[in-house]
C-alpha cells in the first residue's frame, strides 16, 4: 500500500511560482512512475507531468518550459517545480504513483490570482 501527501499550494499571483511536495509512504516508491496530474472547477482530470524510476520526464504541452517534476527517492518525495504561473493553472493538484496499482493523494490547491 503507498500513501502520497501533497504539500506546497496556495495562492500566487500571475507570473509567481510555487514547490508542491509529495511524500510517500513503502518502500516501494523508488519503483513507481510518478506524476502530477490537476483538475479545475468544472473540467476533468488531467496530465501534468510524470517522472519514472529512471528521471526520464513527459510533461503536457501546457506547462513545458515553465513546470519542472522531480523526485528524490532517498525522502520518498516527489517535487512540482511551478514557475511562470498563469490564471489557467488554477487547479487542485494531485500526486499520483503508479507501481502495481494507482495510486493518488488527497490533493493540494493551487490558485493564481491578482
Amino acid at each position: 500500500q503507498v500513501q502520497l501527501v501533497e504539500s506546497g499550494g496556495g495562492l500566487v499571483q500571475p507570473g509567481g511560482s510555487l514547490r508542491l511536495s509529495c511524500a510517500a509512504s513503502g518502500s516501494i516508491f523508488r519503483f513507481a512512475v510518478l506524476g502530477w496530474y490537476r483538475q479545475a472547477p468544472g473540467k476533468q482530470r488531467e496530465l501534468v507531468a510524470t517522472i519514472t524510476n529512471g528521471h526520464s520526464t513527459n510533461y503536457a504541452d501546457s506547462v513545458k518550459g515553465r513546470f519542472a517534476i522531480s523526485r528524490d527517492n532517498t525522502k520518498n518525495t516527489v517535487y512540482l517545480q511551478m514557475n511562470s504561473l498563469k490564471l489557467e493553472d488554477t487547479a487542485v493538484y494531485y500526486c499520483n504513483a503508479n507501481i502495481g496499482g494507482n495510486y493518488w493523494g488527497q490533493g493540494t490547491q493551487v490558485t493564481v490570482s491578482s
